[in-house]
């Protein structure tokens, strides 16, 4: 018992210690887009708005249009301690206008030349320290209810953050073939991350052997679906303004097919876990299980599992598109045309094939945990 203790122990350090490398090399690691040229002559700063000045706004019913000039009180920076105006720009666009008020902290661009002032523009509220508060909450309440695994959870939670920004989307930019890019780094990710969940054990393999299958199938589901639905990259939120950021050449359907199986892929990764640690659980209380007693234990466990997972999937992606369906709804807009429309058919394309990948993630992971983790074999 004191030999497994230590034994527990010392895994957990060596994770734990693999884990914080993992992240002091991924800070480190640059994009190679830090310094964007429309950011330089500027100073980003934070500002504590004093006093408003609404007479240059023109309002039509939810509309308005104009611009909001503030007086601004910079709390960082090289102008920490003036006063300064600033000017918030409304274009009519209920979703991306905002307006301030007196006390309201801004994020604030301030053009300057041999710190002379040029321009003051007010990009949005400053919520840096809100978010900054809301991860602390959720980082000590999962170290409070899970203790080491809540832990080992924030640095495979910070490692996929760091992982995505620094390493899949400056690959993206720089032309790299999307879905090899995104299947190998989904690879590492669900190794990594499984990792942290079993440490040095046959379950890690058991759980990131099903998974990876799961994003296999799921991968080319999607490449081939894509194709039969006629489906254009240029669908995803933000595509277009990308290409007219000067990146013409990029293969934006290629990048919608990545996201098809990297957006599946924590479901895959859950369902994997939880399969292997049923498996495992079995085999504890009865080490004298046959193979095939633990698979067929497995697949009981998969096939409750898979049909909350297959929801959660259409859950996850269909609640951003609420107002999209009340407006269908609202128009009377039948349901054929509905279905036929080539964004809804994009999501019905992350749903479905995304639950392909959960229906191979189950059998395959039952049978690699009870391959693996049984110490009898059926004949």
């Amino acid at each position: 018992m004191v030999k497994n203790f230590f034994l527990k122990q010392k895994n957990v350090f060596i994770t734990t210690l693999i884990g914080l490398i993992l992240i002091g090399i991924l800070i480190a690691i640059p994009t190679g887009y830090e310094d964007a040229l429309i950011y330089k002559g500027t100073e980003r700063a934070v500002g504590k708005v004093v006093e408003v000045d609404n007479s240059a706004i023109v309002t039509s019913g939810l509309i308005q249009s104009g611009e909001q000039t503030c007086k601004l009180s910079i709390e960082n920076g090289i102008f920490k301690g003036k006063t300064l105006e600033g000017v918030n720009f409304l274009s009519g666009s209920l979703e991306k206008d905002k307006i301030y008020k007196e006390g309201d902290k801004a994020l604030l661009t301030i053009s300057y030349k041999d710190k002379e002032i040029k321009s003051v523009v007010m990009s949005d509220h400053y919520r840096l320290d809100k978010e900054v508060i809301l991860l602390g909450i959720f980082a000590i309440l999962l170290i409070v209810f899970a203790g080491k695994n809540g832990f080992q959870a924030i640095l495979s939670f910070a490692i996929t953050v760091l992982t995505i920004w620094k390493v899949l989307i400056p690959c993206y930019l720089k032309g790299f073939s999307p879905v090899w890019t995104g299947v190998i780094i989904t690879f590492v990710l669900t190794v990594v991350i499984i990792f942290f969940v079993y440490g040095f054990d046959k379950r890690t393999l058991s759980a990131s052997l099903g998974s990876l299958l799961g994003v296999v199938t799921t991968c080319i589901l999607g490449i081939w679906f894509t194709d039969l639905f006629k489906i254009h990259g240029a669908v995803m939120q933000n595509a277009e303004s990308l290409l007219y950021s000067g990146y013409q050449s990029l293969d934006l359907t290629a990048i919608f097919m990545s996201g098809i199986f990297i957006g599946a892929s924590g479901a895959m990764m859950d369902l994997s876990v939880d399969i292997t640690s049923a498996v495992w659980e079995v085999v504890q209380k009865k080490p004298a299980i046959r193979a095939y007693e633990a698979i067929l234990s497995g697949l009981r466990v998969g096939r409750a599992a898979m049909g909350t997972m297959t929801t959660t999937l259409l859950l996850a992606y269909s609640g951003g598109y609420i107002a999209l369906l009340m407006v269908f709804m609202a128009q009377g807009t039948p349901i054929d045309h509905i279905l036929n429309y080539k964004y809804v058919a994009a999501e019905i394309l992350d749903t479905v094939v995304g639950s392909f990948g959960l229906v191979t993630v189950a059998p395959f992971t039952a049978l690699v945990a009870g391959a693996l983790l049984t110490k009898r074999k059926s004949k």
